[in-house]
């Protein structure tokens, strides 16, 4: 399989740029390598964008831009009266891509949804546990193999999903990522060869690009799928190249070696708006950034310890070093561009000797401790490194050491969600779906300790308000919830809420068509590009 691996990039990654005279080719500047090309086993933005958003379609899908659902591989579905069953009704004719490795001999049907889905849901599943430490974050972290009763096949294009409660979010929670649906014609050759890790290695779905090669942590190369059920892309080629650094990102962008970049260093901006032969497309981020405290450890297990380290972080200090002001300082865990959001919720104020007198009054005195930073930027985090150094200078004031740690980001994602992890990890999130239960229940809701709840929070009092918010269909009810449930985590602490920040993403004039998204995903569909 890695023999093979190699050779595809052998063979495709001589002439990336050698091609662009020949057809077009866009170069895509990302910032990170994918942690793999399963989008359900992750919840990284970078491998979404090099698997999900190229590879693959989902039931439905978010139109380009916003948070509203259209149809995707479902042309049509129904709802009961009673929030319980939901009946998609497939296209017809939907191809799935012929790679070097694979040639399908059926188009999708209702058993690719079923796999794609019962995979994830049910631990006896064959596929479960097909990768080392798989978890299925997103899934699990929903509640989604507690919920889901079952995933029936009712004829070749119909397919039911029977939940065992009302979910509000779940139709749009099946146009993100993990809900992606892989080929059971595939996956079922893989295993009878012994090569089921190839799923996650070398994907084949019916997206707009067909995977040809990848270069660990330098190139990822796609073309056109010929059978999109869509038509067939304005681009013949996608190139990834990984480039970690935003500055060198920047520079590759000037030269015209690449065509988008996300993510510029905030110091960058200026320049890059002033150059004609770029556009800088700007908007607030669904997002927030967040240090996330082990909070089954002492002493953060307890509110008052927490809510005095955050009183000592200056917020407004990160915003100005790493946003050069584009960003607002968090007090909720969700934006402010979201509804729900509780704006009468008080932030903890920043009062050095408040803080200190209040780690006094909980008897903690000579306290070390790790902050974890990130080592790429995000849309929520630009520089990671510099917010850290900056809350370490913060808690020296009230007399407690930090000692800033990092790993590689998929060692960094993985190790954190560990439950005995030490310290207090720095993240963020940027929405999926628009909808408040994918932070509030996603990031700190009791199904995802272990996962996505890097706090490792389980408080029934906030855990009662979302699922609550989560079976109930009457938004203003759901609203009132959430604003309930923003007030306990302000209450408890179980994060330093950091920042909102404003996306920026460069691009050169020669593309047409490019969208940023709200929801922090880089998607080349319906892209042109002028030579």
């Amino acid at each position: 399989m890695k023999k093979l691996a190699t050779l595809l990039a052998a063979t495709a990654l001589v002439s990336t740029f050698a091609l662009a005279a020949q057809a077009k080719t866009l170069v895509y500047c990302s910032e990170a390598s994918p942690e793999g090309f399963d989008p359900a086993l992750y919840t990284g933005g970078q491998t979404f964008d090099a698997s999900s958003r190229t590879a693959y379609n989902r039931l439905v899908e978010f139109k380009h831009g916003g948070t509203e659902l259209e149809p995707g591989l479902a042309e049509s579905w129904t709802i009961s009266p009673d929030g319980l069953e939901y009946t998609f009704k497939l296209r017809a004719g939907v191809k799935f891509q012929t790679t070097e490795y694979f040639t399908p001999s059926r188009d999708l049907n209702a058993d690719d949804v079923i796999f794609s889905f019962e995979r994830q849901l049910k631990a006896d599943h064959p596929w479960h546990k097909y990768v080392e430490g798989a978890a299925w974050e997103y899934a699990a972290g929903m509640g989604l193999p507690e919920n889901v009763k079952a995933v029936e096949k009712v004829d070749d294009l119909t397919v039911k999903f029977v939940l065992n409660k009302p979910e509000a979010p779940f139709l749009a929670n099946l146009g993100m990522d993990f809900a992606s649906i892989m080929s059971k014609e595939y996956a079922d050759k893989l295993q009878a060869d012994g090569k089921m890790g190839q799923l996650n290695q070398m994907p084949l779905g019916t997206g707009p690009f067909t995977f040809v090669a990848y270069q660990p942590d330098a190139v990822i190369r796609y073309k056109a799928n010929d059978t999109y059920f869509k038509g067939k892309e304005k681009i013949d080629d996608l190139v990834f190249a990984i480039t970690t650094d935003a500055a060198v990102r920047a520079q590759k962008l000037k030269a015209g070696e690449c065509h988008v970049m996300p993510y510029p260093n905030a110091a960058d901006v200026a320049d890059l708006k002033a150059d004609p032969n770029l556009n800088v497309i700007e908007q607030p981020g669904l997002n927030v950034a967040y240090l996330a405290y082990n909070t089954t450890q002492a002493p953060f297990d307890k509110p008052e310890v927490r809510k005095a380290l955050n009183m000592a972080i200056n917020k407004q200090a990160i915003v100005d070093a790493v946003f050069q002001g584009a960003a607002q300082p968090a007090k909720n865990p969700i934006p402010p561009t979201m509804w729900s959001y509780n704006d009468k919720v008080e932030d903890d104020k920043y009062d050095v000797d408040a803080a200190k007198a209040a780690l006094e009054k909980a008897g903690v005195s000579g306290l070390k401790m790790k902050i974890w930073a990130m080592p790429v930027s995000r849309p929520y985090m630009l520089n990671a490194r510099r917010a850290a150094e900056i809350m370490q200078a913060d808690f020296a004031k009230i007399g407690v050491e930090v000692e800033i740690v990092s790993y590689e980001w998929a060692e960094y994602l993985d190790k954190s969600k560990a439950k005995d992890r030490d310290g207090a990890v720095m993240l963020g999130w940027t929405g999926d779906n628009g909808d408040p239960d994918n932070f509030l229940d996603t990031l700190l809701g009791c199904n995802a300790v272990g996962g996505n709840n890097r706090a490792q929070w389980c408080n029934k009092e906030f855990d009662d308000l979302v699922k609550k918010a989560k079976v109930t269909s009457d938004i203003a009810e759901r609203t009132k919830l959430y604003e309930e449930a923003q007030v306990v985590f302000k209450r408890e602490a179980p994060w330093a809420t950091i920042d909102h920040s404003v996306g920026f993403t460069p691009v050169s004039k020669k593309v047409i068509g490019y969208q940023m998204d709200p929801l922090g995903i880089h998607r080349f569909d319906g892209v042109d590009i002028s030579e």
